[in-house]
């Protein structure tokens, strides 16, 4: 398995993505029943490659990431070639962003001593969905982009 597997919730959501998925497999659901009882192994492995797959086009279409703890925001570009990443710092420890009044105070005092941005090109790894994968699994959501806009503007005039 080369991510995550999917939570039974995600699974519950992906219900008939997962049936047609089996019906590629040439497994009905009678057969899909057996499997889990008889051979689970064999279920586990369907889950596996599933989940992969989901993962995949996930990644693929992912082109945000934003990564929000109390004194630093991480917000991603995920081009084709590479990862523009812009970073905005507090020195300030009683300002917390991930609270609508510390980020309210972040858009409040931008030019402020006490905030920093720094931004920077990373290139992928010959495997950028694993990459990506990381940073989702590092704290990342997926956005559209937003904050990566806006802040691009700001930093880049």
């Amino acid at each position: 398995m080369k991510y995550t597997r999917l939570t039974k919730e995600q699974f519950v959501e992906l219900h008939q993505e997962f049936i047609n998925f089996l019906a590629t497999q040439s497994i009905t659901a009678a057969e899909w029943e057996d499997l889990k009882s008889n051979k689970p192994e064999v279920a586990e492995q369907e889950l596996d490659v599933f989940s992969d797959l989901v993962w995949e086009g996930v990644l693929n279409q992912a082109k945000y990431l934003e990564h929000i703890s109390p004194q630093q925001m991480h917000l991603f570009h995920l081009g084709e070639k590479n990862m523009h990443v812009i970073a905005v710092k507090l020195t300030l420890e009683d300002i917390n962003l991930t609270t609508k009044e510390g980020f309210n105070w972040l858009r409040d005092n931008l030019l402020d001593d006490s905030v920093e941005f720094l931004q920077a090109n990373k290139s992928y790894t010959e495997d950028k969905n694993l990459d990506r994968f990381k940073l989702i699994q590092q704290g990342s959501n997926i956005t559209k982009g937003d904050l990566f806009k806006y802040f691009n503007k700001l930093v880049n005039q």
